[in-house]
């Protein structure tokens, strides 16, 4: 299937406090998003550290975000796992808590065949009603889609596009050509935002637009509208900013700069530790070289 979303996507941080999410802050960011021009809020994907939060807090932060929200946006939730059966039962519980759709990453660690990713999302797929976004990111999990798996992933109804976070536009550009108008092709990676949406991306799934979600739409929108030089100029002054959100492993660097802006995120859950002293101040000096401002709370 095609056309379940166009435009930006947000890969969501969940803000803490303490021991506990911050709803609040949380509250303050869904809103900052929205007026930014997002147009879907992936929440607990990766970047939203689910893998250190209990079933509990998920369901909380589920609920909270499909009320918060409103119908403003379209909401999809993480729902992979390196468990079949699990990836199955958090897809369904999402599709009953509201969600529009579901971003399930690669079987991780198990490091299966492409047969086992297709037969992994051909099951989750089955037991849902709502698009799926298959999520490839090898750096992260040791599996890698493959092009002529994303074309057999293709022929399943409610498998709705590939977010490609391989960093490989070679195997992106190869992906693209065997998937074009049968499902779309999502960038999972701000330094390949541009080049993605010119091979026929119909949109990007941001982790800086956390902190610039304005500006991220922007380039999606001079891209389609065929003003590249613009996109360029922009997507230039965001390369910097990017750099910084990933100069740790990604929640890190971001978290922070959620923090410098004054929307709050506090320090990611152990194992992930907080942003490194001169780290912060990259991150500081490229949100004050882009003009950055803060959040009035």
């Amino acid at each position: 299937m095609t056309g379940f979303f166009h435009g930006t996507a947000t890969a969501m941080i969940t803000p803490f406090k303490g021991d506990e999410v911050d709803f609040e802050s949380f509250g303050r960011m869904i809103e900052y998003q929205i007026a930014g021009g997002t147009d879907v809020l992936v929440i607990l994907g990766t970047t939203g550290e689910p893998a250190t939060m209990t079933e509990e807090e998920k369901d909380a932060v589920m609920r909270f975000s499909v009320e918060k929200v409103n119908g403003r946006a379209k909401v999809v939730f993480g729902s992979g796992a390196n468990s079949t059966k699990k990836a199955i039962e958090a897809s369904k519980k999402a599709e009953a808590l509201g969600a529009d759709g579901l971003l399930v990453v690669t079987p991780y660690y198990n490091k299966c065949t492409q047969n086992g990713i297709y037969e992994y999302y051909s099951a989750i797929a089955q037991s849902v009603t709502i698009p799926i976004i298959a999520y490839n990111v090898p750096p992260r999990t040791g599996v890698n889609i493959l092009p002529a798996t994303a074309e057999r992933l293709a022929s399943i109804p409610n498998i709705a596009g590939i977010k490609e976070a391989c960093g490989n536009m070679e195997q992106i550009c190869e992906t693209m050509r065997r998937i074009r108008g049968k499902i779309d092709l999502y960038s999972g990676d701000d330094n390949l935002n541009l080049p993605i949406l010119a091979i026929g991306g119909e949109g990007l799934i941001s982790v800086v637009s956390n902190l610039l979600p304005a500006e991220v739409k922007q380039v999606y929108t001079l891209v389609k509208e065929g003003k590249l030089k613009e996109a360029n100029e922009i997507q230039d002054k965001l390369l910097p900013v990017i750099d910084a959100c990933f100069i740790e492993v990604n929640p890190i660097p971001v978290k922070y700069g959620c923090e410098a802006l004054g929307l709050g995120g506090g320090i990611p859950r152990a194992p992930l530790t907080e942003l490194e002293d001169a780290h912060k101040k990259v991150m500081q000096d490229a949100l004050d070289a882009f003009g950055a401002k803060k959040v009035a709370r």
